[in-house]
């Protein structure tokens, strides 16, 4: 079976983050957060990747390579003129033989953190004989984010359209987390060109009775698409409330590499390799300092500091990259 990892996004709500980085590359405990949805993956034993790119996408495969590093092997697909869309994105990669053809695949977006038994899915969606299983998880928002309505591992409804055989009374309203095993029969639905796999593949299967499957996924999520989003997820990983069965790297602690002689370091804080700290500062807590930053003696507190950033004023609650500053309201 192989996986796809959706990078091609223009990142758009992360206003000038995305100017530097595209969104999977945005460091979350100062790993590329796309690298997650590699372990997520590499982990479950799912090992042959396919990453879509666009915007900065040369960035993606500088950073990922063949993959060899992270035990995976990777192929890219580059969209161009235009972006094509989650299910676009999808049906190019089938087109170009770089999916197969004849067995299901796996597909996570790249932007996200997820605690998810992926073998769980995987073995709900072989017994059920879906054209398609939509990780979903509870949340009370669900439909301001497009509720996904399920009910006994069934999808009965997706945003305000419902299956031909769903009763006014079924369900309950899920948010879907941008996870799913498909089957590559669903793709031949799509439009060519652009399209996005919800709109034009899942509610018109939907409508059309097609069984599409759920499972309902009770781990930590996060989705990192806003500055304020961001820092979020970054302070929830050094505080503790993010257990992953397959992470990235060490996600908390300081390097040995780092130098911070005289500085006051006060957990939970995640300092990366070849950081360097000046006498005096005060890192922490909730702080996140890069890959080879360099911070003054400064304050820096709930606060992410990218790879070869500088800190030269005290930095609170905001965001600061080689290039500029992001400050985030408490």
């Amino acid at each position: 079976m192989k996986g796809m990892i959706l990078a091609a996004g223009l990142g758009s709500r992360l206003g000038t983050l995305t100017d530097e980085r595209p969104k999977p590359l945005i460091p979350v405990a100062d790993i590329p957060v796309i690298r997650y949805a590699v372990a997520l993956l590499a982990g479950a034993g799912i090992t042959d990747l396919v990453i879509n790119l666009f915007h900065l996408g040369d960035l993606i495969e500088r950073e990922l390579g063949d993959g060899r590093d992270a035990g995976v092997h990777i192929a890219y697909s580059r969209e161009a003129p235009a972006i094509l869309g989650t299910g676009g994105g999808m049906k190019q990669a089938l087109a170009r033989g770089l999916l197969t053809p004849d067995e299901p695949f796996v597909v996570v977006n790249g932007k996200i953190v997820f605690d998810l038994d992926l073998p769980a899915v995987l073995a709900q969606h072989e017994r059920s004989g879906a054209l398609a299983t939509l990780v979903v998880r509870p949340d009370p928002d669900a439909r301001r984010w497009g509720a996904i309505n399920t009910h006994a591992g069934r999808v009965f409804g997706i945003l305000d359209h419902r299956a031909p055989d769903a009763t006014s009374s079924a369900g309950v309203d899920h948010m879907f987390t941008g996870v799913h095993v498909i089957e590559p029969a669903l793709l031949a639905r799509l439009p060519d060109g652009e399209a996005c796999i919800l709109r034009q593949g899942y509610i018109p299967a939907l409508l059309a009775g097609v069984p599409l499957g759920a499972y309902v996924a009770p781990g930590y999520f996060h989705e990192h698409s806003t500055p304020a989003r961001y820092l979020e997820g970054n302070l929830n990983i050094l505080r503790g409330q993010v257990t992953l069965a397959h992470p990235p790297g060490p996600l908390t602690g300081v390097d040995p590499s780092a130098i911070s002689n005289g500085a006051d370091i006060v957990a939970p804080v995640r300092i990366g390799p070849g950081a360097q700290i000046a006498a005096g500062a005060r890192i922490g807590p909730d702080a996140v300092i890069g890959k080879n930053a360099r911070v003054g003696p400064v304050r820096v507190e709930r606060a992410v500091i990218w790879p070869d950033a500088v800190v030269d004023r005290d930095a609170i609650s905001t965001i600061v990259t080689p290039r500029t500053r992001v400050d985030v309201a408490d």
